[in-house]
């Protein structure tokens, strides 16, 4: 039992090290903006498939493959594959902002609500167009093969994506409380018109937060894919959870983000020991918990630092 407590609890950080990426994905926007691309989940997904489609392409495959066979791609593609889903989806996020956020900004109401889930729709049925439903087995970077640590398995992309994670995490609170740039971005946040006045561009502010929180759900992807396998239709469950850990955390706050990520994840591979069926009902019991007492998040603020 103690090593299927402790496999359990290794497996739920390996997943919650995916969350926390997702989660730091709404918080980067939502920390700028006080805005959230509720389409997260299928950039997500479109990541995936951006970096999967330059892995075929490097092997001499079509586009419209699905499946690696016997081929392993080199180190320099799944580079290669990795650029190409960041710089897509960076462009993907300026993209939405240009016309699905910044046509609604300053306006009643919250139309850019639905027109980023339209914008959703949209990148998951050009996907399909694409791609086809069918998912896909990628290879891992750092290969497939088991490592056993005391009977307890875990994957080397698991640990990749582990330390992934834990490094943004790092890098973003450094940028948001050191940085010149962090306080633009929380400046915007808390007055974009104070802010204009000071000589901060607000427009490249928000376009900034929108492409950085992209390329986070294209990474997020292309880390995942070798896990969970790549499918169109992945992002759906891994964004509700990811914004659910962001909500738990503090989605100002990037280390709560990160550790609501870990939460959630351990939280569901512990439930997942005793019954699977359980697991969605103890992560959204959670959340609503947590909300109803801390409604700003466990380490959440209730407005952004004065810059």
């Amino acid at each position: 039992m103690g090593i299927a407590l402790l496999q359990a609890l290794i497996s739920g950080v390996a997943v919650g090290s995916a969350y926390a990426l997702v989660a730091l994905g709404f918080s980067v926007t939502f920390t700028t903006t006080k805005t959230l691309n509720f389409s997260h989940g299928e950039f997500v997904s479109a990541g995936a498939f951006v970096g999967m489609t330059i892995l075929f392409l490097a092997l001499g495959k079509p586009l419209t493959s699905t499946s690696f066979g016997e081929f392993v791609p080199g180190a320099g593609s799944q580079a290669l594959a990795l650029a190409a889903a960041l710089v897509v989806m960076g462009l993907a996020g300026w993209l939405l902002y240009v016309l699905g956020v910044r046509p609604f900004a300053g306006k009643p109401g919250m139309s850019w609500v639905m027109s980023t889930l339209g914008f959703g729709v949209i990148l998951q049925s050009v996907g399909l167009a694409i791609w086809g439903p069918k998912p896909v087995v990628v290879p891992g970077p750092l290969g497939d093969e088991v490592i056993r640590i005391f009977d307890v398995g875990i994957r080397p992309q698991e640990v990749l994506m582990l330390v992934v994670s834990v490094v943004i995490m790092i890098a973003f609170d450094h940028v948001m409380r050191k940085t010149m740039i962090g306080k633009a971005m929380r400046a915007v946040a808390q007055n974009s018109s104070a802010a204009s006045l000071m000589g901060i561009n607000v427009n490249m502010m928000m376009i900034g937060a929108f492409v950085i929180s992209s390329a986070l759900a294209g990474l997020s992807g292309f880390l995942l894919a070798p896990i969970a396998q790549a499918s169109l239709f992945m992002g759906l469950a891994v964004g509700l959870k990811g914004f659910s850990a962001a909500m738990v955390g503090g989605l100002n706050n990037a280390r709560g983000c990160v550790a609501g990520g870990f939460v959630l994840g351990v939280l569901e591979s512990m439930v997942n020991l005793w019954s699977a069926q359980w697991r969605e009902v103890a992560i959204f019991a959670l959340v609503i918990l947590v909300l109803a007492f801390r409604p700003t998040g466990l380490f959440g603020s209730k407005m952004v630092e004065k810059v």
